[in-house]
């Protein structure tokens, strides 16, 4: 058995992220393929989109399709229990009511991360050819997974040194500050997260089998986020192969939705410059809610009836990479419609607008680069590279 193909669709709630995800799952089990969709999100629509009940173990949902929705209270307890008790009843000896502590010793995006390494053990177990994932990572999520390096120093710098520092610390901790220092238990937790994040962060990267799609409905408000979204993904070397765009109106609707189609194909527009050139698929506003297998097996169809079974990598690469310097920066923008021209480039605010040819592509740039503007840019091979300095280093 190989290495089994992973999607994860992430979005804001109510875009239909969580039936975009069931219906992959079924059109992928249909192929053949033994899939297994799972949902990570606390909200747990996936047993209602699939009209049976789920568990928090994969529980057979069709033919060659199972379902799971994870309790992320349950990867806490494997996961962070010794941690958890330890900071528990520290605070509760400071005065801290029990159910208010319980609560302060997961940090925020803890539990999300436990549930994602739920990934790690379909990954790892050989028995699925594609795993689906119904997922909300919050950006403290992503920031956990995105430092390898770190996590790497730790382990060599900070474990090996553990029982030293703690024999010594143990008496002053006790006289001085009146606390009790952790146990071996605990260090073990903290390494076997530790471990947990660069496993993912590898598992994550790997863009031969596992990307990212951004489900999204052609709302402004909505689109904005997902821009949010798919810049940090690529910032942080992670795959989106597609961009879904869901609930549009087609041109039959009468007058009375005219002028929100108007605006939906305005946002098209917008998507199709922002994510470019990754793919756009799109799924129209059914006349009924999309719940179990007949509505999801037809916006499967809608979605992939021009790409396959629902499983195939749609595009290869990352398409933003920034690289920072101690003076300034450098992002490479991959542009394959952009021939040879005049570029040029605005930055208004967070937002960077890009001019190629009579092409145009706007994008949000991360806080790193707040304080710096573009003064550089170079068109070649497909990629736009722009160099980014201060104040003094001069505009384009």
């Amino acid at each position: 058995m190989g290495v089994p193909r992973t999607i994860l669709y992430t979005g804001k709630g109510g875009v239909g992220k969580t039936s975009v995800a069931a219906a992959t799952a079924r059109r992928c089990a249909a192929a053949g393929l033994r899939t297994i969709v799972l949902s990570t999100d606390p909200a747990h629509s996936l047993a209602d989109a699939l009209a049976l009940p789920l568990g928090a173990d994969p529980t057979p949902a069709g033919d060659g399709l199972w379902g799971q929705q994870v309790s992320a209270q349950q990867e806490l307890e494997r996961n962070w229990a010794a941690v958890q008790d330890w900071l528990g009843d520290m605070l509760v000896a400071r005065g801290v009511d029990r159910i208010s502590a319980a609560e302060l010793t997961v940090p925020p995006g803890m539990d999300e991360l436990f549930s994602l390494l739920a990934i790690r053990r379909h990954h790892e177990s050989g028995d699925y050819d594609v795993v689906v994932v119904d997922c909300a990572p919050t950006g403290e999520t992503l920031r956990l997974l995105s430092f390898p390096d770190v996590a790497r120093w730790w382990l060599d710098k900070v474990f090996p040194q553990q029982g030293r520092l703690l024999d010594a610390a143990r008496p002053l901790a006790r006289a001085v500050l009146d606390v009790s220092l952790p146990g071996a238990e605990v260090f073990d937790d903290v390494e076997a997260l530790v471990r947990n994040l660069i496993v993912m962060n590898e598992l994550l990267r790997d863009a031969d089998h596992v990307s990212v799609r951004l489900v999204m409905t052609p709302d402004r408000m909505v689109v904005d986020e997902a821009r949010r979204t798919f810049t940090y993904l690529n910032l942080y070397g992670y795959l989106t192969d597609a961009v879904v765009v869901n609930r549009v109106f087609g041109a039959e609707v009468g007058d009375y939705f005219a002028p929100w189609r108007t605006r939906q194909q305005a946002q098209l527009q917008a998507v199709a410059e922002a994510f470019a050139p990754v793919p756009v698929l799109e799924a129209p506003y059914f006349e009924e809610e999309v719940v179990g297998p007949a509505m999801l097996d037809r916006l499967g169809e809608a979605l992939f009836a021009a790409t396959g079974t629902g499983h195939e990598r749609l595009h290869h690469q990352v398409s933003e990479r920034l690289v920072l310097g101690p003076d300034g920066a450098t992002l490479r923008l991959e542009l394959p419609f952009a021939q040879r021209g005049d570029v040029t480039l605005k930055r208004v605010g967070a937002e960077l607008i890009v001019g190629v040819d009579g092409h145009r592509r706007t994008m949000l740039l991360p806080p790193a680069l707040d304080g710096l503007h573009p003064s550089r840019a170079d068109l070649a091979d497909g990629a736009l590279t722009i160099t980014f300095a201060g104040a003094g280093g001069g505009s384009a």
